[in-house]
């Protein structure tokens, strides 16, 4: 009887359809969990993101002149249709982090290999920056999305045969939409001068028809419609979308200290809203073995893009560091390079040697496995159990709707501040026939008040609704007349 070869099993035949499975399956869960329970609040952006959504009107051109309008709009949708909550908040960008991932996979595959592609993969998903940008409310999300999947469209164009005018069609919509986000330009700007600058790429263009170029152009004009109408009317708005600071002069060198402290500065992390440095020391190792071999390679079409992409993007982000999230795809797909080209290297050493092959996979499973778990616990841990980070999220949003909400009452007191997000609140939950109030009521009744607001209130608080916060952990006062 023959003996089995290992590549006889199903599961081996089969391993990167299960591999991938197993990944939306861990993909999914993360993205539920950090939707619904960590930090399971709204930070400051949020809030006010909240606000801005719940303001938008299609009869005042002011409230629609914002960044990330179509994703604000299907915020506004999902509010609309499940109510004001957490959840319904968060929603478009979880759905948003969800197509990111899976273009990435796309992405990556048509790149590198199948296994650099799954480990990558795993890799991106399991990273703190990446969770925490995938729940937020406050339209991070996009940059990242856009970049993916105006990337992998691109990479369709010109290395598939099959569908290419899906493809082609596909860019003509997604450009343009991806010009709602802020400094998506820069990366539409890439893409075209490796159109104009590789020879392959110029080759796939000039095949072209002008019929199919005039209706793409129309298609692209029609998506851009709003949003020039939006820029004529609102000059300000071209200006949020360059990625420019907000105060000029910009101070160079403390934005070059936040770079550092984002990226580099592994001996003293810091804790807040964004947990910092974004990405581990053994990532950020195989990154920079990623960018020299980018600079080694340079005549492909993607070395084109992404090298000049990286180049309009640095002194942005010098200009106005708050923009973390617009090197997080060039960064993982320089992590792939590394990778790759670590895997690759010790195949060479050992091309005929299928014992040494496999040994050399058992510190790449280490340093992969290390840095998915240090990632996830970072993550999980920081962002629920540190003091400084956890204090920066508002649970307050759930907490009155679970805890104040359900026990009838309808009345809050708030201070003046506070008016437009509790008129928000009240607005999208119409059967719950919320009063907002600055003053306490005279009525008889139960009635609520915010913490900031109790401190005006002389009567005496019947029931108090806290959180779990070792400090500043009482949210809510409950009166009675």
């Amino acid at each position: 009887m023959a003996r089995l070869k290992l590549t006889d099993f199903y599961t081996y035949r089969f391993r990167y359809q299960i591999g991938y499975s197993l990944i939306i399956l861990v993909f999914v869960s993360l993205l539920a969990v950090a939707g619904l329970y960590v930090p399971g609040g709204l930070s400051e952006n949020e809030t006010e993101s909240f606000i801005q959504t719940a303001a938008m009107d299609l009869q005042n051109n002011e409230t629609l002149a914002i960044p990330n309008m179509p994703f604000f709009a299907a915020q506004r949708i999902s509010i609309d249709i499940f109510g004001s909550n957490t959840f319904a908040f968060k929603l478009p960008a979880l759905l948003c982090a969800f197509f990111t991932g899976v273009g990435a996979v796309l992405l990556l595959r048509r790149w590198f290999r199948p296994n650099i592609a799954v480990l990558s993969t795993v890799i991106m998903i399991t990273t703190g920056q990446f969770l925490y940008v995938a729940q937020s409310g406050a339209a991070n999300i996009t940059f990242i999305m856009w970049s993916v999947w105006l990337l992998l469209i691109a990479t369709m164009i010109t290395t598939s045969e099959r569908h290419r005018m899906f493809w082609k069609l596909a860019f003509f919509v997604a450009m343009p939409l991806s010009l709602y986000t802020p400094m998506s330009i820069y990366l539409v700007l890439a893409i075209v001068s490796a159109g104009l600058l590789h020879p392959h790429v110029r080759y796939v263009v000039k095949k072209m028809s002008w019929q199919q170029l005039f209706v793409f152009l129309s298609v692209t004009t029609v998506t851009l419609l709003p949003l020039g109408y939006l820029v004529i009317t609102h000059p300000s708005l071209i200006i949020q979308l360059s990625g420019a600071p907000a105060s000029w002069p910009p101070n160079i060198y403390e934005n070059l200290k936040i770079i550092f402290q984002q990226y580099f500065n592994f001996m003293h992390p810091s804790s807040g809203n964004l947990m910092t440095p974004v990405l581990d020391l053994g990532s950020m190792a195989l990154i920079i073995l990623g960018a020299w071999q980018l600079f080694k390679i340079r005549y492909t079409a993607r070395s084109y893009t992404l090298t000049a992409w990286i180049i309009v993007l640095i002194p942005i982000l010098i200009l106005n560091p708050q923009y973390t999230t617009v090197l997080f795809v060039p960064l993982l797909l320089l992590l792939a390079n590394g990778l790759s080209y670590l895997l690759r290297s010790w195949y060479e050493i050992f091309p005929l040697n299928p014992y040494a092959r496999f040994v050399g996979v058992i510190p790449l499973t280490i340093l992969v496995g290390g840095l998915v778990t240090s990632g996830l616990y970072r993550y999980f841990d920081g962002y629920r159990y540190d003091p400084e980070t956890a204090s920066t999220f508002s649970h307050d949003l759930s907490l009155y709707n679970t805890r104040v909400l359900d026990r009838g009452i309808k009345t809050i007191v708030v201070t003046p501040s506070q008016v437009p997000f509790y008129n928000a609140v009240a607005r999208y939950n119409p059967k719950a026939h919320i009063t907002v109030q600055v003053f306490a009521p005279s009525s008889a009744g139960e009635y609520a008040a915010t913490k900031d607001a109790h401190t005006k209130i002389k009567s005496t608080p019947t029931h108090i609704v806290t959180t779990d916060n070792s400090n500043d952990s009482d949210r809510f006062y409950i009166y009675k007349n």
